[in-house]
C-alpha cells in the first residue's frame, strides 16, 4: 500500500521568494541599541495553478540571540491571489538591537482547490554598514 503524497508538495503549487535587504543609516541611532532595516520581498507563483497567500510567520534573530516571532494574515494589508507565473512584491522593515542579524520564515498559502501549503521564506542576513568608514559602504555590498 503507498502512502498519499503530503499535500505541501502539491506540484501544481509553489511559490519562490526572493529577499533583498537594506539597512537604513537615517532610522537608526547605533549609540541607542537601534538598527533598523527595510526588505523588499518577491513572491512569485512557480506552480501550474492560482494560488493565494494567507498568512505569514518570521523569525528575526539578532546576533546576541535574541529571537522575535512575528505572525499574522497577509502581507502589509494584502493576500495576494497570484497566477501561474505572477509576482507580488512589497517592502517592509524591521528593528535589531544589533548590527546584524536574520530573518527567515514562511507563507501559509492555499491552492484554487483549497489545497493549504507552506511557502519557505530562506534565510537572509540583516547587516549594518557604515557608510563613512572605508570598504563598508552599501554600494557593491554583497548580503547574503
Amino acid at each position: 500500500m503507498s502512502k498519499p503524497e503530503p499535500q505541501h508538495l502539491h506540484s501544481a503549487y509553489r511559490f519562490a521568494v526572493v529577499a533583498e535587504p537594506e539597512y537604513l543609516p537615517e532610522e537608526s541611532s547605533p549609540g541607542a541599541g537601534l538598527y533598523r532595516f527595510a526588505y523588499t520581498i518577491t513572491i512569485t507563483n512557480t506552480g501550474t495553478a492560482p494560488a493565494q497567500l494567507i498568512a505569514r510567520r518570521w523569525v528575526i534573530c539578532d546576533a546576541h540571540g535574541h529571537t522575535e516571532e512575528v505572525k499574522g494574515l497577509g502581507v502589509v494589508g494584502h493576500q495576494p491571489l497570484l497566477q501561474p507565473g505572477e509576482s507580488f512584491q512589497y517592502t517592509s522593515g524591521c528593528s535589531l538591537r544589533t548590527a546584524s542579524g536574520t530573518m527567515h520564515g514562511h507563507y501559509f498559502c492555499v491552492g484554487e482547490d483549497g489545497t493549504p501549503f507552506d511557502c519557505e521564506i530562506p534565510l537572509f542576513v540583516l547587516e549594518a554598514s557604515d557608510p563613512d568608514a572605508p570598504g563598508t559602504g552599501a554600494k557593491g555590498r554583497v548580503l547574503h
